[in-house]
């Protein structure tokens, strides 16, 4: 990939509009290599017309999110588990 990216950290505030708990320090892992790790280390691309954000392992998509007015949608077909930790 030649274009700059952002880490997993630049989805906090939008993922943080859609989920209670702060997603970025999840743990997802990649449906293509396996690849285990937190949300905040994926690299995302965006913002225009959405993020999508990419394995550090193989660069598969691992997910996308997209906003409109009042509506978002969040695409985790590249993610095969993502594991929240809730409070207590």
């Amino acid at each position: 990939m030649t274009a700059e990216h952002l880490d997993g950290n630049a989805l906090a505030g939008p993922l943080g509009e859609i989920f209670a708990v702060d997603v970025t320090a999840a743990t997802g892992r990649c449906a293509s290599c396996g690849l285990a790790g937190p949300v905040a280390s994926l690299r995302v691309y965006g913002p225009d017309p959405g993020l999508v954000a990419r394995c550090p392992g193989c660069e598969e998509v691992i997910l996308r999110l997209v906003r409109g007015p009042g509506t978002a949608w969040l695409d985790l077909r590249g993610t095969v588990s993502l594991r929240v930790n809730l409070p207590d």
